[in-house]
């Protein structure tokens, strides 16, 4: 299997990808699928050409089906850091910044590197795991049993009433060289051992080492140790000899060689020292235990060797750790389950399932619980374990109107409906007690439901109902079954709208609920559209008609209206009231500006008089008037007051401007919560008009809506209306003195003195303004017409906005007349097809079948 796992690797790094259809996906680790993508990102291929080619070169569904499904889990993952980088399926693996996809993924998963089947291993990812490091410590005391050897540094110190230091290496020979003293064998030995020597050796000089009662004192400790030569053969990831420190033990040459692969046993590592089997590591007695008795400090030239595994077994289902796992003979499915950590709190545990290749046929065996300190797992095993069912046994549930609704337990003893609505707490006020329905699993798994008088059952005149297993009790709420209560008022009120009904209120109770009349309305004559029941007259709505207090207290006519659901309460505009309107007067005035109108039939020139009349340098011919259409859409009364409170909000606000007392400060909290609410219904509306637009449907046959030349014009919000302010300021009020409305702009021109020509004219320019000079004279300052140019539709925009076109009778072309400020236009020749050699053709098929039929009637 590792053979293949190494070729499928070298397949996906090579130059190509034509023996894709080979490639084993469980063999792959997400880093070759990395390179693979890689591979076929080069290649100008998307996830789903790469998958359609290998099924092309012949690599079977299913393999074809796990390989999309690796693509697609290695996107999500990469998508889900966060990175902000696009799927693989476009012509870049990268982002913006040119980081690589996969990198969060090597950062974030220390197995990146492994297959499907390698983290499925128990034990496989402790030696893979990049955040873990088995190097030995070198900063621990030294070990009394610690075997020196050569080229370990001792360092002896002297204390006490004698005082010396000693650095001593051992040579070669196992010997360290005392000054005064000479050699003395220390390799071999202990730390404890090699003490005593010394401590013998250097009495003969100082005598107070000895003694019963010594006052000098000896300490031996490690220096810079040696290093050592492992062996490691086998099943490992990475076999060959290894260089390490002499305190390193069993798991750290391990670690170094990357641990045994995938055909390694856990269980039974040796340690081979001088041909003799030195010890035997279990692995997963670490893992599930913690124990390192086994973990022991390795010497030079000792031989660890990884055999073969012997069997294998897969546990499937939920156990607290799936996966595969090594076991020894003798060893039954309680010893295997130490390994897994025990069934999850959903796991059946009565039974497991085994699936087992037995005389080369496979076969299912039924463990039960009893079995499985006896039953003994074999290679190749599957060991399945099933869930608990989704079922309960002693469940009855209450839900709706209860105080306590939910699951309750059916004891032993029974439980009826009455006793199910006592461990509720009770029904609430609201439910409703007339009917309840009690839903019944049959025997078959079907649903019953079963009616109940729940008033009867409660107050003992009905017959209470056993209940069984699943039953589920519905108490409705009277709410429930009728439809919600509501009032509605509109017109001149701060928030019109629905607001519930409550019983007893009145027209002023819903006007204080909608934020009090605005200072339009009306409190004289109110209407209230009420439905009308039962009615067989065709009558659709009563009408009724009343007026309330201005202060808004409660009268007599107000209290004896109260109002019912579903009314609809409409408050009118007070006759008489009407917003300020403005008016604008620009240019050549004494003071120009806005203007408020101060009656309905004020005048052009009532304004022009009251803003001073027309200055020294006005041009009156040119005054123009621009009046809004019925397309206009200024902002309504509500965006108005809007617009006001915030002003005034702004105004009041300490942070802009000086400190506000405690009127003003009040003054600002309640603007801005009327603000608040004001966004809050403009937030609604914006999303119900939202939802329409999504089911608009566009009439397709509206031919208006698609000429957008016709719309432009058609719809404009302002249109420009030529006036002669000569002659409305010589005889004022006479029909060519306007009415004023509201949004007018009345400009008022300098002197002007020049013409412009624009459209068919070889020089489009403007002149200087001649008197008495015809239009052609202007044309030929132009450069005169060019050829497209349609003559007899010149016209003529005067200052004012007025237009003249040119006249022609008998030939005589009759061009109107000019003055300053005007602008010349000569517009361009419709363009005109020339008809194709097939429509002479037609022609002439026509005129000769004409002249056939007229030969025949005449003859």
């Amino acid at each position: 299997m590792i053979l293949v796992a190494f070729f499928v690797a070298f397949q996906v790094e090579a130059q190509s990808l034509s023996d894709i259809q080979n490639i084993k996906v469980d063999n792959l680790s997400d880093a070759q699928i990395e390179q693979l993508i890689k591979r076929a990102e080069a290649s100008g291929l998307t996830s789903n050409q790469l998958v359609g080619m290998a099924r092309e070169r012949g690599m079977p569904a299913a393999e074809a089906m796990k390989l999309s499904q690796r693509i697609s889990q290695l996107q999500s993952a990469a998508n889900s850091t966060g990175t902000g980088i696009g799927s693989f399926g476009g012509r870049s693996m990268t982002g913006e910044q040119g980081i690589d996809m996969f990198d969060s993924l090597r950062r974030s998963d220390p197995y990146y590197d492994l297959t499907p089947t390698q983290k499925k291993i128990f034990g496989y990812k402790l030696f893979h795991n990049r955040s873990l490091d088995f190097s030995p410590s070198l900063n621990l005391p030294t070990p009394l049993s610690y075997v020196i050897g050569s080229g370990d540094q001792l360092l002896v110190d002297v204390y006490g009433a004698s005082q010396q230091s000693f650095d001593l290496t051992v040579t070669p020979e196992g010997r360290v060289l005392l000054p005064n003293i000479g050699p003395i064998q220390v390799g071999g030995s202990t730390i404890e051992a090699a003490s005593a020597r010394i401590k013998t050796s250097l009495g003969r000089i100082y005598s107070g080492l000895l003694g019963s009662n010594p006052n000098t004192f000896l300490q031996v400790r490690l220096g810079n140790i040696r290093s050592i030569k492992v062996s490691m053969v086998g099943e490992l990831t990475k076999p060959g000899t290894y260089t390490l420190p002499s305190f390193a033990t069993v798991f750290n040459a391990l670690y170094a060689a990357g641990g045994p692969n995938e055909n390694g046993a856990f269980r039974n590592v040796q340690v081979y020292r001088n041909s003799k089997l030195a010890a035997t590591v279990d692995i997963y007695e670490f893992l599930s235990k913690g124990d390192q008795n086994a973990n022991i400090v390795l010497q030079d030239n000792d031989v660890v060797i990884v055999p073969p595994l012997q069997a294998r077994v897969e546990v499937i289902g939920p156990v607290r750790r799936e996966g595969l796992f090594e076991v020894k003979p003798n060893e039954t499915l309680s010893d295997l389950y130490i390994y897994t950590g025990g069934f999850q709190s959903l796991a059946y545990k009565d039974r497991v399932t085994v699936r087992r290749i037995e005389n080369n046929e496979r076969k299912v065996f039924d463990v039960p619980q009893s079995e499985y300190a006896t039953f003994q797992p074999k290679d190749g095993d599957e060991i399945l374990v099933g869930e608990a069912l989704e079922r309960f046994t002693n469940r009855v549930q209450v839900t709706g109107s209860v105080y306590r609704p939910g699951e309750f337990a059916l004891s032993s003893g029974g439980l009826t409906v009455k006793q199910l609505v006592e461990k509720a707490e009770g029904l609430r006020p609201e439910a409703f007690t007339t009917r309840a329905t009690l839903y019944r699993t049959s025997d078959d798994l079907t649903l019953a439901a079963v009616p109940l008088d729940l008033k009867g059952i409660l107050d003992g005149t009905s017959a209470d109902v056993e209940l069984k297993n699943e039953d589920l009790l519905f108490v409705p709420s009277r709410y429930d079954i009728q439809e919600e209560y509501y009032v509605k008022v509109s017109g001149e009120v701060n928030f019109p709208g629905t607001y519930p009904f409550a019983s007893e209120m009145t027209v002023g109770d819903l006007v204080l609920r909608a934020g009090g009349f605005l200072e339009s309305a009306s409190n004289s004559s109110i209407e209230i559209a009420r439905r009308v029941r039962d009615s067989g007259s065709g009558k659709i709505a009563d009408v009724i008609s009343l007026s309330i207090d201005a202060d808004m207290k409660l009268s007599q006519e107000e209290a004896s209206t109260p109002l019912s659901p579903f009314d609809h309460i409409f408050i009118r505009r007070r006759p008489g009231f009407e917003q300020e309107q403005l008016i604008t007067v620009k240019g050549e005035v004494r003071y120009p500006g806005n203007y408020a109108i101060t009656s309905a039939n004020e005048r052009i020139s009532d304004v022009i008089k009251r803003s001073g009349g027309l200055s020294q340098f006005a041009y009156p011919k040119g005054a123009s008037l621009i009046r809004r259409t019925i397309y206009f859409e200024g902002p309504t009364e509500e965006e108005i007051r809007e617009d006001r409170l915030k002003e005034l909000r702004d105004n009041l606000d300490p942070l802009k401007n000086r400190n506000t007392n405690e009127a003003e400060q009040i003054l600002f909290e309640r603007i801005e919560r009327k603000l608040e609410q004001i966004e809050e219904v403009k937030a609604q509306e914006e999303r119900s008009r939202f939802q329409e637009k999504i089911f608009e449907v566009s009439n397709p046959l509206d031919s208006l809506s698609i000429d957008s030349t016709l719309n432009a014009s058609r719809y404009k919000e302002e249109d420009l209306v030529g006036i002669d302010l000569e002659y409305i300021m010589d005889h004022p009020g006479s029909e060519a003195d306007l009415i004023l409305f509201e949004g007018d702009v009345i400009q008022i021109p300098k002197q002007l003195q020049t013409v412009r020509m624009v459209g068919e004219v070889l020089l489009p320019t403007t002149t200087r303004f001649e008197k008495n000079k015809s239009l052609k004279a202007y044309i030929s300052k132009a450069g005169g017409f060019t050829e497209n140019a349609r003559r007899s539709k010149a016209y003529v925009i005067y200052a004012n906005g007025d237009a003249a076109k040119t006249k022609s009778f008998l030939g005589i072309k009759n061009y109107p007349k000019l003055e300053p400020g005007a602008e010349i236009v000569v517009p361009k020749k419709p363009i005109r097809e020339r008809m194709s050699a097939a429509g002479w053709i037609g022609i002439a098929s026509s005129l000769a079948t004409l002249g056939i039929l007229v030969e025949r009637l005449i003859n």
